[in-house]
């Protein structure tokens, strides 16, 4: 069920050849809007970033278009796109999507042992970066190597529809990680420990027990400041 993952792009700026002029922008413009020098709230037109790119207006709204797709801005009729802002609703709902994702990712290679072991190396590969990251205070990196880590338990399910639509999240995972541990090296230092704790029960197989940690590491993680309300109210409805 694992593929290779010789070609992967991971992120929209980790791609060295981008198919068009229009997808070169959106990804530079994603990395700023993910970095946060490009703030929620900021407006992006398009002769902004036909400048600022040395191109036409045409690709500049190809990729206004694209940023939009990716959850990054909302775009206004004739005035450009606004920066969007991450909402404890959009938080809560993409961290349950993508521990709903792992936990299924998990459930299909439980019995399998080799395919077990060789995801677990690669999500070795993924901490020894994060730490590297870390040692580095490239928080930027660290937040990239997260959703690495993630996304490579949620292909570990083989459904590749379910890998291209995780994927296409990338830049929303990342700007949420990266918004969590910014300016607090100590939080992405934790972050990391969490991350070393699902490797147990991933290589012992024990769907469950990974269930368990992956919810532990969404609370510990993204909503220290304890249960959301509107979780905890969908909770009492099921």
């Amino acid at each position: 069920m694992i593929s290779s993952s010789t070609d992967r792009i991971l992120l929209p700026w980790h791609d060295p050849t981008p198919r068009s002029v229009a997808l070169r922008i959106a990804a530079g413009s994603a990395r700023a809007i993910v970095e946060g020098r490009l703030g929620p709230g900021e407006m992006l037109t398009e002769a902004q970033l036909a400048e600022a790119a040395g191109a036409s207006r045409t690709p500049a709204r190809e990729a206004m278009v694209q940023l939009q797709s990716w959850g990054l801005v909302r775009l206004v009729p004739k005035k450009g796109g606004i920066v969007t802002a991450v909402s404890p609703a959009e938080r809560r709902d993409l961290v349950d999507l993508r521990a709903t994702l792992e936990i299924r990712g998990i459930q299909l290679v439980a019995g399998f042992p080799a395919q077990r072991a060789v995801l677990a190396d690669r999500l070795r590969a993924s901490l020894a970066a994060q730490r590297s990251a870390l040692e580095a205070g490239d928080l930027l990196a660290f937040s990239e190597q997260d959703v690495d880590f993630h996304l490579r338990i949620i292909e570990a399910g083989g459904n590749a529809v379910v890998a291209e639509l995780a994927t296409a999240l990338g830049p929303r995972f990342a700007r949420l990680t990266h918004l969590a541990v910014s300016g607090d090296a100590l939080a992405a230092a934790h972050y990391l420990r969490e991350h070393e704790e699902l490797l147990r029960p991933l290589e012992s197989g024990d769907a469950p027990a990974f269930s368990a940690a992956v919810r532990h590491h969404i609370a510990a993680a993204h909503f220290p400041e304890g249960p959301d309300p509107e979780e905890s109210a969908a909770e009492g409805l099921r």
